[in-house]
Formats: C-alpha cells, sequence, structure tokens
C-alpha cells in the first residue's frame, strides 16, 4: 500500500504480531492521511487493539514497517511514539473523576510558577479553557469535577488533552461505545471538526458500522488479523460490510 508522503501520516506496511502460537495480525498494512479519519471495523479479537497497540509503541511487530510522516520508525515506547504526534484515547479515558477539567487537562504534566515551584493554577485554567475553546468543546467550567460531566463532555476532555498536547496522529479506541444519540453526536461533531483543521489524522476502532460510514472516509474490516475489506465510505453500504462478515462465517463454517 503506497502513501504520499506530502500528506500522509502514517502508515503500517505488512504488519505481523504474534502472542505465543496465535497470530494476531498477519500482514496488515493501512495508511492514514492528514485532515482524514480512517475507522477499523471488527469483532473483538480480531486484531484492531493490537493494531493500535503497535501505532502507539505499547507493542512492537515481529515484522513490517510503521511510517510517520513518510519516513520509516521504530516505536520503542509510548512516550517515543508521543514524541512523534502520536496519541491514543483508549474507552477508559485515563481521566481522574475526582478533579477538575483543567486539573485533568495538565494531568502528569502540570504547569509551575517559575522559581517558585508552585503549580500555577492560573495559567492551567486559561491553557484549558483555550483549548476546549479551540475545538469547540463545551463545559459548565474548567474548574468543575470531571465526575459531574456527562460521557460525551468527559470523552471530549480526553480528546482535546490529547491534540492540546500537540498529537497529530490521534487513535481513538470505541469513541461512541454506550453512547445515547446525544452525547454520540457531540463526539461526532468534535471528530468532523478536528478533521476539518487539516493537519490531524485519525483513525478510530468501531462496532457501529452505520456510525463509522457516516463519520470516516474510509473503512477496513479487520478479521482474523487481516484486513479483508477496505474502501471509502461513499463507495460501500453497511449491507456490503455486513455481506463480507457473512461469507466469512460461512466459509468458517464449512471449514
Amino acid at each position: 500500500m503506497s502513501g504520499n508522503a506530502k500528506t500522509e501520516a502514517i502508515r503500517a506496511e505488512s504488519i505481523v504480531k504474534r502472542f505465543g502460537s496465535v497470530l494476531a495480525l498477519n500482514g496488515v498494512s493501512i495508511r492514514v492521511e492528514r485532515g482524514e479519519t480512517l475507522g477499523i471495523l471488527g469483532d473483538n479479537g480480531a486484531g484492531k487493539s493490537t493494531l493500535i497497540k503497535i501505532l502507539t509503541g505499547f507493542h512492537q511487530p515481529d515484522s513490517g514497517q510503521v511510517f510517520v510522516n513518510g519516513t520509516p520508525v521504530t516505536l520503542n515506547s509510548v512516550d517515543h511514539a508521543r514524541s512523534l504526534g502520536i496519541e491514543c484515547v483508549y474507552q477508559d479515558l485515563a481521566l481522574v473523576n475526582t478533579l477538575s477539567v483543567y486539573h485533568n487537562m495538565f494531568l502528569n504534566r502540570e504547569l509551575r510558577k517559575p522559581f517558585l515551584g508552585l503549580l500555577d493554577h492560573a495559567e492551567m485554567r486559561r491553557q484549558a479553557a483555550a483549548a476546549l475553546d479551540d475545538i469547540g468543546v463545551g463545559v459548565p467550567s474548567v474548574r468543575a469535577e470531571v465526575a459531574r460531566l456527562s460521557g460525551g463532555q468527559r470523552q471530549a476532555i480526553a480528546v482535546a488533552r490529547a491534540v492540546h498536547t500537540n498529537a497529530r496522529i490521534l487513535l481513538l479506541d470505541e469513541p461512541l461505545a454506550a453512547m445515547g444519540a446525544r452525547e454520540a453526536g457531540l463526539i461526532i461533531d468534535l471528530i468532523d471538526r478536528l478533521r476539518s483543521r487539516g493537519d490531524i489524522a485519525i483513525a478510530m476502532i468501531a462496532h457501529n458500522y452505520a456510525q463509522t460510514l457516516d463519520i470516516c472516509d474510509r473503512v477496513v474490516l479487520v478479521q482474523h488479523g487481516e484486513i479483508t475489506f477496505e474502501s471509502h465510505s461513499t463507495e460501500t453500504s453497511v449491507e456490503e460490510l455486513l455481506e463480507v462478515v457473512r461469507r466469512e462465517y460461512r466459509a468458517a463454517r464449512r471449514a
């Protein structure tokens, strides 16, 4: 799978990953360009999470190559991936519910006043409010405890924190899971706004075919550690995706 180095944000070529006797990924290749959203579909155990963890440096592939901005890289750790602008927002969000919005925005990277070493709460509040406003995330106050916010607002804060740390490759793990229509709409609008900036590449793991086709520019279907289907969202349908899954299921039964 070739990519244009001028627009390509991240690309994985022929990724193979084993865990003992289990072949989790078998020659998977994907790419995501700047200003694009890629949907990664598949059942539990298909290999989606393993792929994301390789792209974030949590796992290293047994073979294959990852490219960031067209340059081959070996992602040795999560911190290394973050230094290259890669950030993942997992389902658990890594937020501390008893802390305020602005404290969560600066979790483990708090700002301190020069010379005194004291936390600079005023500056963190200012920057947190500006960062949320910049991508259109509304919260009652940056002083509010995260526990008092809706699921959609918490998800948005986690995404905003990633963007505020200069992430330019954003990986989202089931961002719409267990959300009602209103909360899902908040996250869908946020993803659309980030995509419209043109400088951020987004890949999201999902199960809901209809939502994914509405949100994403392209989709890939992962089955048994392989990509069995890839298409622009406007050129496929829920029915076609389901038929691919049904064919695989029928073939497995015959085998």
